[in-house]
């Protein structure tokens, strides 16, 4: 792991694994997993709210003193140790939309730098989401909302005006 990790995907990938691994017989362990992957999905995926990270430890906390069993009993561990050492990249995902280590594809962003776009529309006529606008030989942007974070217009742009934020 480095600065190219993305601890909030780390601790996605755990509560996955952890989650399929649950034999289901103990309420914590079962139903507290599957709503722990639920939130870090969406957090992953940029749809993360406030109150996410708090609740995220509530529950970790709940399903460790109550499950069963030592799987359920160190299932929020990688969760909670990722919050306790890392909560800035939770925030960074939650409020700022953003993920640190530039791991998380839902929460790439796009930009076009005016100074290196020449105005020719390649790029615009690649997008399979037409997120990208403008006039010829004027510099193009990009729609947020509509851009689907594919990368084909960085591809396609011979000036290398258009790089990841």
């Amino acid at each position: 792991m480095d600065k190219n990790t993305c601890m909030v995907e780390v601790a996605r990938f755990f509560m996955d694994f952890t989650q399929n691994e649950s034999c289901g017989k103990c309420v914590p362990c079962r139903e507290g997993t599957k709503r722990m992957l639920e939130i870090l999905n969406r957090i992953v995926e940029g749809k993360g709210k406030d109150g996410d990270i708090e609740l995220l430890e509530e529950l970790g906390e709940a399903i460790s003193k109550t499950a069963l069993c030592g799987l359920g009993k160190t299932a929020a561990g990688p969760v909670l140790s990722t919050i306790k050492y890392f909560r800035n990249e939770y925030e960074a995902h939650i409020y700022e939309k953003r993920c640190p280590a530039n791991a998380c594809a839902k929460l790439k962003k796009y930009v076009i730098d005016p100074e290196l776009c020449k105005g020719c529309s390649k790029c615009a006529r690649n997008c399979p989401v037409n997120a990208i606008s403008g006039e010829i030989k004027k510099p193009f942007t990009i729609d947020q909302d509509k851009c689907i974070k594919c990368g084909a217009c960085v591809s396609n742009c011979a000036f290398k005006a258009i790089k990841e934020a």
